[in-house]
């Protein structure tokens, strides 16, 4: 038990840790090239399309090694393939860091009767199953690690979560890294955890008793 409670508290300072990016590009720039963007994700970033993504505020070094992937065929979406071919590195920079300085919009709980069910997951996994808890990557109120290059997840649409997981779970997606970590997870979720975990709203994972709709 003591070793388990060091290992939550090195995880808590370890993702909450505030650091510079390290992305090197024009937020400037980045705005200008992200006109085309604004459609599909939102002109302030955060997208009115449930499916589609909320880029606000995500860390520079995740958004530009996703971008990346989508340019050059490693993780493959026929819209975003087409979007980002004709990126540069330079281009991929920029936008990343303009995203990246973009507040995030606060999102409710989608469905607050799946509160309970979905901060246990996130917060201690299920051990039956073997299901990690989700905090020890993105962290407790959902920011991630840019340095581990783990997305940040507040504020992020339900819906678009839940298809990521589900896509990771079927084989649609893939991790980037080596070490397949959401695939191992998603595959041991029910479809009901899936949709409890994408349905807490990741703002208040530190405000239990505020459930908002």
């Amino acid at each position: 038990m003591k070793l388990k409670s060091v290992l939550l508290i090195l995880i808590f300072f370890f993702n909450t840790a505030t650091s510079e990016s390290l992305v090197n590009g024009s937020v400037e720039n980045g705005k200008s090239i992200s006109v085309t963007c604004g459609a599909c994700h939102g002109i302030d970033g955060n997208s009115i399309n449930p499916l589609w993504p909320n880029l606000a505020g995500q860390h520079a070094e995740y958004a530009a090694q996703q971008l990346a992937a989508f340019r050059d065929g490693k993780r493959m979406d026929s819209l975003m393939v087409a979007m980002a071919i004709g990126l540069s590195d330079e281009d991929i920079n920029d936008l990343s860091v303009y995203y990246e300085s973009l507040p995030v919009s606060q999102k409710q709980i989608s469905d607050p009767n799946s509160f309970e069910i979905g901060q246990k997951i996130y917060r201690g996994g299920n051990n039956k199953s073997g299901v990690a808890a989700c905090i020890a990557c993105h962290g407790p109120a959902g920011k991630g690690n840019p340095a581990a290059l783990y997305p940040l997840i507040n504020g992020q649409g339900a819906m678009y979560t839940a298809k990521q997981l589900n896509d990771y779970a079927s084989g649609a997606r893939k991790s980037l890294s080596p070490v397949q970590i959401m695939q191992d997870i998603a595959k041991k979720l029910t479809n009901e955890e899936i949709l409890a975990v994408s349905s807490v709203s990741y703002t208040h994972l530190t405000l239990p008793t505020n459930r908002e709709v």
